[in-house]
């Protein structure tokens, strides 16, 4: 019996809450009929430190997933995928960036935690129109959540660290 539970327990760790798939969410934050490709960057370690410099935050890992949006061969936008610690598991958000590096839409896609810790939908449009302009702090610019703290701070921290990626590797155009 006991290791019918542990088993149980086991495969709940294992298997996070997929919400959205990072495709979809692309497609439905850019012009429909857009064509989406991704491809994985390995991060220089010059390119790692200066975009820990921008962020202000530790980076969690020099290999990153990104989508591509275009239309007509031309990129409409960038989606960067991150996986952040929430407590003691991982959150799963794209990051949809237009060209001029501002964010179009954030979409959690994977949450490791229990789903009241999950941010809202309309919390996530919070960062709708932020750049690397901004100082993107939980507390200050982007609000706080009552009893999603570290979720919110989590999500906030890698919206700095997606749009310092992009600054790094496309330019604000």
């Amino acid at each position: 019996m006991k290791s019918l539970i542990l088993s149980l327990f086991l495969a709940c760790e294992i298997f996070a809450v997929v919400l959205l798939s990072p495709l979809d969410a692309m497609q439905s934050s850019f012009a429909k009929g857009a064509t989406i490709s991704k491809e994985s960057i390995v991060l220089t370690k010059e390119q790692a430190s200066k975009i820990e410099s921008l962020a202000k935050s530790k980076l969690e890992s020099k290999i990153v997933r990104i989508f591509f949006a275009k239309q007509e061969e031309k990129i409409i936008g960038y989606g960067i995928l991150l996986s952040q610690k929430v407590r003691s598991k991982n959150a799963v958000a794209l990051y949809m960036i237009k060209p001029d590096g501002v964010i179009e839409a954030v979409e959690i896609v994977a949450f490791n935690e229990p789903l009241e810790y999950m941010p809202s939908s309309t919390w996530n449009k919070e960062f709708a129109g932020k750049s690397g302009a901004d100082e993107l702090r939980s507390g200050k610019d982007i609000p706080t959540i009552t009893g999603a703290t570290l979720s919110a701070r989590s999500i906030t921290d890698a919206a700095r660290i997606a749009l310092a990626i992009h600054n790094t590797l496309y330019g604000s155009n």
